[in-house]
């Protein structure tokens, strides 16, 4: 079934097949067919919808899609037109699906005649690279890896099972990636850090940067997305690791496992971060400081120490425990009435001085 579905999805499959490779239950028409993907408030006869936030509810009583994803334990308040397939997780189910779409989508073979393979490099089965691609000398790539056009892969890397990765990306000599890892279009792996060492009249001198990059299997990295080498060792990010677009990796840092970072974050030189931490949007972190595992920053935190704390969430620039900062944030709306206020108590106490001096004199 799986294989079928491989070729013909969103060509046209039925809700029977669909509902078969998710393991859910149709509910209406196990024959009705469809042909494409649409929101559910966009949706159109023949295609496919899901329904996931309850925000989205009203939509699926009105939706021209032919077929809706739900959660099992989903109640409609009235009648549905569609057919629904019911399964466990309706966004995990309807990802399942979009990702069975990519692999065909990019389900490409084979060594364009505008590639370049220099020699001595080893290439897996069924690998794919695409046109203008530059793969240098001793360089290994793994099976059904995918190098899409106009990608620069240093000498001496090695690219794991299934890695995918996309036009425009240059890789330095000496990188290490893992398996099934996606690398978005424009990424730059193993550029020199940000090195240089003061000198008197006010000049810098460039330190070396001699190390390298090493990426885990299962690591997704976003559009425009920087990782510098290691001045010396490694910069590392770790298994399962999720980093948006236009994130900025600084020189020897290790990244824990499974830690997503939102687009914008920059992480300075030598930082460690745990295990399963989560960032926000445009966090900056300070270099030569410790994270610890399962840390949730919010959006636009500045972190200049270390957090030691398993599990702590934190907000602000600089960060302070969450709860901390909402009450914080509380006052601070309220800083120009408390500023008022105290003025008008200093005009008052000059007053009462002032009628205090006069009687004084009397």
């Amino acid at each position: 079934m799986h294989q079928i579905l491989k070729y013909q999805l969103f060509m046209e499959f039925s809700a029977r097949q669909i509902a078969e490779l998710l393991g859910g239950v149709v509910e209406g028409d196990p024959q009705v067919r469809v042909s494409g993907l649409a929101r559910i408030e966009e949706g159109k006869a023949g295609s496919l919808s899901f329904l996931a936030n309850p925000k989205y509810t009203p939509y699926l009583y009105s939706t021209a899609s032919s077929i809706v994803i739900i959660n099992h334990d989903f109640v409609p308040e009235r009648k549905v037109q569609t057919t629904l397939i019911r399964v466990p997780d309706a966004y995990a189910a309807f990802a399942q699906l979009l990702e069975l779409y990519q692999q065909t989508h990019d389900d490409r073979k084979g060594v364009a005649s505008l590639a370049f393979c220099a020699p001595g490099v080893q290439l897996g089965e069924e690998v794919y690279i695409g046109e203008f691609s530059y793969i240098g000398n001793e360089t290994i790539l793994g099976r059904e890896v995918k190098v899409f056009p106009q990608v620069y892969i240093g000498e001496n890397c090695q690219i794991g099972q299934g890695t995918v990765i996309y036009p425009g990306v240059k890789i330095y000599a000496g990188t290490q990636i893992g398996n099934n890892c996606i690398i978005h279009a424009g990424c730059v792996i193993g550029a020199d850090g940000f090195g240089f060492a003061s000198q008197t009249g006010n000049t810098f001198t460039k330190v070396p940067q001699t190390g390298i990059v090493i990426i885990e299997d299962h690591v997704e990295i976003g559009a425009n997305t920087t990782i510098d080498r290691a001045t010396i060792g490694a910069t590392i990010i770790r298994q399962g690791v999720k980093l948006d677009n236009l994130i900025q990796i600084a020189h020897n840092v290790e990244v824990g496992e499974n830690t997503v970072m939102a687009a914008q974050t920059g992480v300075s030189g030598s930082t460690k971060i745990g295990a399963n931490c989560m960032f926000g949007g445009q966090v900056g972190l300070a270099g030569h400081i410790t994270i610890a595992d399962e840390v949730k920053l919010a959006a636009q935190s500045g972190v200049a120490s270390h957090i030691r704390q398993k599990g702590a969430v934190m907000m602000g620039s600089p960060v302070i425990p969450f709860r901390e900062y909402t009450r914080v944030l509380v006052h601070f709306k309220n800083l120009n009435k408390w500023v008022e206020k105290v003025q008008e108590l200093e005009r008052r106490l000059n007053e009462l001085a002032g009628d205090t001096s006069k009687a004084d004199e009397k």
